[in-house]
């Protein structure tokens, strides 16, 4: 029962890792011209997250938003070949954000299983976007996860 009770935690704090990532990739995205270290830095020691946080679930984080953020030209590449009608500038910004991060953990960094990183795309949509987000991105994530089998 005791490892059920970590492996609960441990999810709750890889969520909240994903939470605050999307929070802040989604403040660099709406405005542009910030200074990725400075910005984040302050974002990481805001008092709500300095009490509420744990250092892990903050360096989690800064792991995240890091490759996120030197590597979104390739995730809209990715992003470009499996969403049709859709170019990444003109996605609602919060899904495009949701899409990076979950494109890049479960088929770049291949750290989250797809079936789970569908699921956790979903739940922040969900969270942090509008009514049609969810959906929208479970959709592209299923097109990402045939587009990823193909290719290998």
């Amino acid at each position: 029962m005791a490892e059920k009770k970590y492996i609960g935690r441990k999810f709750e704090a890889l969520h909240r890792s994903r939470e605050l990532a999307v929070q802040f990739l989604y403040s660099m995205d709406i405005c542009p011209g910030q200074d990725f270290g400075e910005s984040l830095e302050l974002f990481l020691n805001l008092d709500e997250l300095t009490q509420e946080d744990t250092p892990e679930v903050k360096a989690r984080c800064r792991e995240l938003v890091s490759q996120v953020w030197s590597r979104r030209s390739e995730i809209d590449g990715v992003l470009l070949r499996v969403v049709t009608g859709w170019r990444p500038e003109r996605m609602v910004s919060v899904d495009r954000t949701i899409l990076r991060l979950m494109l890049l953990e479960a088929f770049m960094l291949k750290t989250l299983p797809v079936r789970a990183a569908i699921t956790e795309a979903s739940n922040l949509a969900d969270d942090f976007g509008t009514k049609d987000s969810p959906r929208f991105v479970n959709g592209v994530m299923h097109k990402a996860a045939r587009y990823f089998e193909e290719q290998s």
